[in-house]
């Protein structure tokens, strides 16, 4: 008896999504059926001019802006920005650094300054716990001397 492998697909949007690019930028016959994981491997290590085009020009998705403009998400909304936008506006963003910016990069640096003390303090915690745990005398239960 021979088994039948069956393809795993996704959606377009799920393969844009792993592909860094904005789906509604991709051409017509990515977005229109499922995409299966070997085409996407594909692309992946032998891109297309459509996908090497999107990632070096854009439009961006806004996970791939936050990034590039050094940001949250949420902070390109506080910003604006809500759109996808091209690697140009991206540079013009970061040479012009409005004021937004500035206070959103800046709020960003401080959240991971935060999050990486609270790191250092649990990892202390834990390592000072494990310490204890090592020089606990065992307890003895009657009958055990």
């Amino acid at each position: 008896m021979t088994s039948h492998k069956s393809t795993q697909t996704m959606k377009p949007a799920t393969a844009a999504k792993k592909l860094g690019v904005y789906l509604e930028a991709t051409p017509a016959e990515f977005q229109a059926g499922p995409i299966s994981r070997d085409d996407l491997a594909a692309m992946q290590a032998d891109a297309p001019a459509w996908l090497v085009e999107l990632r070096a020009n854009g439009p961006h998705p806004r996970p791939v802006v936050a990034a590039k403009l050094g940001v949250s998400i949420a902070g390109l909304s506080r910003g604006g920005i809500e759109e996808a936008l091209t690697t140009a506006q991206i540079e013009e963003l970061l040479a012009d650094q409005p004021d937004w910016l500035q206070a959103e990069r800046a709020s960003l640096v401080a959240v991971r300054k935060d999050e990486q003390r609270i790191k250092e303090q649990q990892a202390a915690r834990r390592e000072q716990s494990n310490r204890r745990e090592r020089h606990a005398k065992p307890i003895l239960h009657r009958g055990q001397d």
